[in-house]
């Protein structure tokens, strides 16, 4: 619920100070946990959940960002630059690649794995543990190139 009474105050801070980029951005992001809230039919979202939906809104903008700077669309790029920053700025704090790659050998020592066909058994270990503190590209190279 933390992050919910964040962006409220965020949001009141944006409108006083006439900040429309940040404004537009908090007003998506909550809007996403409000869908997120009814699609899942419970009024308040845990922890979890919200950085569900922060990871999600942020993938996209990502992925759109990528399309963007293929075709050339420069106006559109520094647009998403900016509201990548903003929802970045109620992440958790992100792990280095040194501390993702000791969370990435630990649990390849813990789950035993060995190959690569083992490589979905430690995915699906590692996610919950750095949910929303790393992109899961990241993760899964750093897998790959320990269980080859």
């Amino acid at each position: 619920m933390a992050l919910v009474e964040q962006l409220n105050r965020d949001m009141k801070q944006a409108m006083k100070n006439k900040e429309k980029d940040r404004l537009a951005v908090i007003r998506m992001v909550k809007a996403s946990m409000q869908n997120e809230s009814i699609k899942l039919g419970n009024k308040n979202l845990s922890e979890d959940e919200e950085l569900t939906v922060l990871s999600k809104e942020l993938k996209q903008r990502k992925d759109s960002l990528q399309e963007f700077k293929e075709a050339g669309r420069d106006d559109l790029v520094d647009k998403l630059e900016t509201e990548i920053d903003i929802i970045e700025s109620y992440m958790p704090r992100q792990l280095t690649d040194e501390e993702l790659e000791q969370v990435v050998k630990a649990t390849i020592r813990e789950v035993n794995a060995s190959s690569k066909q083992d490589m979905g058994k430690v995915m699906s270990t590692i996610m919950p543990k750095v949910k929303g503190k790393a992109d899961g590209a990241r993760i899964n190279k750093l897998v790959q190139k320990h269980l080859s």
